[in-house]
C-alpha cells in the first residue's frame, strides 16, 4: 500500500519500491515485473497510477517493456 498522507506522489511511492526489489534481486535481471493490473492490486491505485511507475522505471533503464509480452527487468549484457 502506498502513504496517501505523504507528499511523495504515490506512483512515485510504487516505483521505489520497485527499484527496491530490483536493487535487492528479488527481481533479476530479465524477470518479469507484475503487470499494470497486479501493481494497482497490491499497492490499492488506478492502473494509469502503476502505468506511471513503471513509465519512470523504463525512462531510467531498469525495464523495458516487451510489445505483448510484459515488462521485464532489464537485462544488462
Amino acid at each position: 500500500m502506498v502513504t496517501r498522507d505523504s507528499v511523495v506522489p504515490p506512483w512515485q511511492q510504487i516505483a521505489d519500491v520497485l527499484r527496491q526489489r530490483i536493487a535487492s534481486g528479488e527481481y533479476p535481471p530479465g524477470r518479469k515485473v507484475p503487470s499494470i493490473i497486479a501493481l494497482s492490486g497490491e499497492f490499492g491505485v488506478a492502473p494509469v497510477t502503476a502505468r506511471k511507475a513503471l513509465t519512470a522505471l523504463q525512462r531510467e533503464g531498469l525495464v523495458e517493456s516487451r510489445t505483448g509480452w510484459g515488462t521485464f527487468v532489464y537485462e544488462r549484457q
